[in-house]
């Protein structure tokens, strides 16, 4: 998934586990009644260290690290430190399990269904993002079994602490993530939301995106970024001059992907679905709307805002390699057609993930583990909640529902991208997921049970606190 899909944010902790907390008050969070701070219990867990306390008002917030095995096969073959945050509000309140299968934020955010639920919320950093990456880095150890099982012992780690209900969450790799836990440990949630999780099954076959891009936003719109894609392409020559002044002055090597050249069409490849990635129409009147007539500058500008030319440096693939890893081994990645530019203005078409990571690291796909996943949840969803953008690419292939799932939904937030979210949901199914989640998490009131309609979120809108951190991916193709 290139700048399309690096997408959105995680978390790790902990390994082993606690005995029976017993009952927990609100005063645990600072010892005040003599009963053990909370700090004391999280440390008190084998395998978990403090990184740092920071204040916020009304939680206590940790950034930890926790031991892990390698393999989780083959515990005694080494273990790594993987990060994790806690924001602790009370152990009597329900837990957020968040990733974002990426790094993990060290700053105090809240998800959306923590907000909702107004609980304590559980952040991974997913394996082999630094600095949660094993030395040496055996890559084959990297793949959803092997993350999902790190959540599932921070879990049991972490239940005997807050052994109130734990929703799990993410958005898109960390909505991807989120699902395949579900699918390889179901027993420990009580309930999971997805956001804009893409769910690519058969990695070959891509028309769904070409379908996307033929109707999405209007027509107008849609000219004015294919004439700014092609005219990037047009004038090759000069912007490539650029585009080398650009990465003397920046340092930008490309080692990598091979060549200025491959890393300058990459880019221009990923402009549009960028744009609907991260944009919505009424940003389309920013885009030249005459791109043949347009400056040099203004196509060069427009292109490096919404795609962004140091994505395929060295430097910039470097921080995504774990992404790019696991896109040419087993979640695979989109390729589209481009049939608004003439074919021989494109030299190499939409690059596989096996460009973008360095040639010394082994890839071989594995196409049946999307496969397994996608007939898992069409057959076996409980209490899952899938959220869609009805204008974010990545929401082009998703993931459905079969008659043997329960409880479970697919909702499309109308005119949102790839930060498409419950409150952006029409009013019923805004009100419908809220009771669902509420319901889940064990705090749904009685009048919320009776009418879903009457659902809101229990704690109120933080900005600083609720500001989501969406991650700029890229648009990876195989």
């Amino acid at each position: 998934m290139r700048k399309a899909l690096r997408w959105l944010l995680a978390l790790t902790v902990l390994i082993g586990t606690l005995g029976s907390a017993g009952a927990a008050t609100a005063a645990d969070a600072t010892g005040t009644d003599g009963t053990t701070d909370i700090k004391e219990r999280l440390l008190s867990i084998p395998g978990m260290s403090l990184v740092e306390e920071k204040p916020y008002t009304g939680y206590r917030f940790f950034v930890l690290n926790y031991t892990q095995p390698v393999d989780h096969r083959k515990p005694s073959k080494g273990t790594f430190q993987q990060r994790i945050t806690v924001l602790h509000k009370d152990v009597a309140r329900p837990t957020v399990f968040f990733t974002s299968g990426y790094n993990v934020s060290t700053t105090p955010r809240r998800s959306e269904p923590t907000q909702i639920v107004d609980g304590n919320q559980v952040s991974l950093e997913y394996r082999f993002f630094t600095p949660s990456r094993p030395a040496p880095a055996d890559w084959s150890k990297l793949d959803i079994w092997q993350a999902a099982s790190d959540q599932h012992r921070v879990f049991k780690a972490l239940k005997g602490i807050y052994a109130k209900k734990w929703i799990s969450t993410g958005g898109s790799k960390g909505g991807m993530t989120a699902t395949y836990y579900e699918r390889f440990y179901p027993r420990d949630m009580d309930g999971v939301v997805a956001y804009v999780a893409p769910n690519d099954v058969v990695n070959k076959e891509d028309s769904a995106y070409d379908r996307f891009f033929a109707r999405v936003g209007t027509e107008e719109c849609r000219d004015r970024l294919n004439g700014v894609q092609r005219e990037a392409l047009v004038r090759r020559e000069p912007l490539e001059k650029k585009y080398a002044a650009y990465a003397q002055d920046n340092g930008l090597t490309f080692t990598t992907i091979g060549s200025l050249d491959r890393a300058y069409e990459a880019t221009v490849l990923d402009y549009v679905w960028g744009f609907w990635q991260y944009s919505t129409l009424k940003d389309c009147d920013q885009i030249p709307a005459d791109a043949k007539n347009a400056t040099d500058d203004e196509i060069w500008n427009s292109v490096d805002t919404i795609a962004g030319f140091s994505a395929y440096a060295d430097q910039g693939l470097t921080t995504y390699t774990p992404y790019y890893y696991q896109a040419g081994t087993q979640l695979g990645a989109p390729t589209i057609r481009f049939p608004h530019i003439d074919k021989q203005y494109i030299r190499y078409g939409y690059q596989p993930p096996r460009n973008f990571v360095p040639r010394d690291i082994p890839m071989k796909f594995q196409p049946s583990a999307m496969r397994d996943v996608d007939t898992w949840v069409r057959h076996n969803a409980r209490r899952m909640l899938f959220v869609n953008g009805q204008n974010d690419p990545w929401s082009a292939e998703p993931f459905r529902l079969g008659k043997g799932a329960k409880d479970s939904y697919v909702m499309t937030a109308p005119g949102m991208n790839h930060g498409a979210n419950v409150a952006g949901l029409v009013p019923e199914q805004k009100a419908l997921a809220t009771a669902r989640i509420l319901d889940w998490a064990g705090v749904a009131t009685s009048s919320v049970q009776a009418d879903p309609q009457a659902a809101k979120p229990l704690a109120k809108f933080d900005a600083k606190l609720d500001k989501r951190d969406m991650h700029r991916e890229q648009t990876l193709r195989p």
